[in-house]
């Protein structure tokens, strides 16, 4: 099949395309530096034109409350020129949980994402995931200070970016879902205990301290982003940080 891979040059969207290509697929990267603006619509048409799938793992510039337009206006382009281009399946990456977070204005934007597809022209498929592995760095310079970095006790399932993009080509390579694919790594940590695991590691003498109000993740409630149910992936998360 010939699959344009939309943010094909990313984290995801770079091994997406390695991994199709491997299964005998075309599959094609497109990114603002091949020449298409999901926003503005240049070089969409060209880009899907005789694509059988199309994968869009293009993200917000933002996660603030300007995430949502982003969405709102790339999904209706990329609909737009795919349902004229006759694509018969359009594939996004999601999160595990997202509609349960109504707090955060990123995971919101994603849940519209999801809605666009699903009322939209083109049979497809939603792949979730849960948190990154590759993450994490981040999420522990949000609230380092000093000696310190604060964390709260928010369960998360981590799941390498690796182990996403094999799903995500799976799904891509298959019959539309119509549907939600969730997937996840094999363990549920608390954060704060994946950062003292992450310090450990690394050899970084700073303290976690479990802190309920501290980052972005201070906005979850409960177990909402793990889901035990979900396909479960191989890598664990000390084996990725070795």
């Amino acid at each position: 099949m010939k699959i344009a891979v939309i943010g094909g040059t990313g984290l995801i969207g770079s091994q997406v395309v390695k991994n199709l290509n491997a299964a005998g697929h075309q599959a094609v990267p497109h990114a603002k530096s091949t020449g298409i603006d999901v926003i503005s619509g240049e070089g969409l048409d060209t880009a899907v034109a005789g694509a059988d799938v199309v994968v869009n793992l293009t993200n917000s510039p933002t996660f603030d409350e300007a995430s949502p337009a982003f969405f709102q206006t790339s999904m209706d382009n990329l609909l737009t020129a795919a349902h004229k281009a006759g694509v018969g399946h359009f594939v996004i990456l999601s999160i595990v949980g997202a509609e349960k977070v109504p707090a955060l204005d990123y995971y919101q934007a994603k849940v519209l994402q999801e809605k666009l597809l699903m009322g939209g022209p083109v049979p497809y498929s939603i792949v979730r995931a849960t948190q990154f592995m590759e993450f994490m760095d981040a999420v522990l310079s949000w609230t380092a200070d000093g000696d310190t970095v604060r964390l709260p006790a928010t369960p998360i399932q981590p799941i390498a970016a690796k182990d996403v993009a094999d799903a995500v080509a799976q799904v891509a390579a298959g019959a539309p879902l119509n549907g939600i694919r969730n997937i996840a790594g094999p363990e549920i940590f608390t954060l704060d205990e994946l950062g003292r695991i992450t310090l450990s590691h690394k050899g970084d003498n700073r303290t976690v301290v479990t802190d309920p109000t501290a980052g972005m993740f201070a906005a979850v409630s409960g177990d909402v982003l793990t889901d035990k149910d979900a396909h479960l992936a191989p890598t664990r998360y000390t084996d990725w940080l070795s």
